[in-house]
């Protein structure tokens, strides 16, 4: 994977940043540093800022793990076009399948589950993430979510940082997320940054001419073409694109002037 913040992509970044272009991110590990607890998770001041900036320059929507409502607190006063929660599952759709699955996986996993408080299970409604960060033993504590989660009806898992997220299969994702943000917002073009196997549906929803995917530490095997060596880098890229279009304003400015 190529640094999107070498001097030899600046053009590939201007290209998109100057076309009819969708920014989408992801929340945990992308917009905010990986904390030690869900609840810690916050943007630090700058990245704030900067996002604050770029989504009143460009069609801006956040695509998270996180509960919509959590989302929504933590994403206050940031004028995004549009908030997804769930993977994409929230806000509900005629689509979206009815959460009962939920309440059943969340019970199955407390009875499977070794009793470790360091195992966490996050019912939130329309999909579940099990944390294992401060599992006493990690190595046994995977193994034992992935025999759990195998017994599971229904269930499609998705790997991440130190957690695993369990959605309902056959329903939506990041990748559908993003699509139809593209169509709502009717942009030809994306740029999806993410940190982690959550975000490789929408790494993998559009050709590469259509959507620049970003993945925030890169991964081998990953969809996404390029990446951020560090989380801290999403504030330099941010800046990138933000001056990207803060150019393109003055020169519009300078046009209509000199008429």
């Amino acid at each position: 994977m190529e640094s999107i913040l070498a001097e030899d992509q600046r053009a590939l970044l201007a290209a998109f940043a100057h076309s009819n272009v969708l920014l989408a991110f992801d929340y945990d590990g992308t917009l905010a540093p990986i904390a030690p607890t869900p609840a810690g998770a916050r943007m630090r001041r700058d990245t704030r800022q900067l996002l604050t900036l770029a989504a009143r320059l460009y069609p801006c929507v956040i695509i998270s793990g996180r509960a919509l409502d959590d989302l929504t607190r933590r994403l206050r006063h940031i004028p995004a076009w549009y908030l997804f929660g769930n993977h994409g599952l929230e806000p509900a759709t005629p689509d979206t399948p009815y959460p009962t699955h939920t309440r059943e996986w969340t019970l199955l996993l407390k009875k499977r589950l070794p009793r470790d408080a360091g195992i966490i299970i996050e019912d939130k409604r329309y999909s579940v993430t099990i944390h294992y960060r401060h599992a006493r033993d990690q190595r046994r504590a995977i193994e034992a979510i992935d025999r759990a989660v195998a017994e599971l009806p229904d269930a499609r898992a998705l790997g991440g940082a130190e957690a695993v997220s369990l959605l309902p299969r056959g329903g939506a994702d990041k990748g559908v997320a993003l699509q139809q943000a593209c169509r709502w917002f009717a942009c030809d073009s994306a740029i999806y940054l993410g940190d982690d196997a959550t975000d490789e549906d929408a790494f993998a929803s559009a050709s590469p001419e259509k959507l620049l995917a970003i993945r925030v530490g890169g991964a081998k095997g990953s969809m996404a073409r390029y990446q951020l060596d560090r989380q801290e880098d999403v504030d330099a890229l941010l800046r990138i694109l933000v001056d990207f279009r803060m150019s393109d304003a003055g020169s519009t400015r300078r046009w209509v002037t000199a008429r």
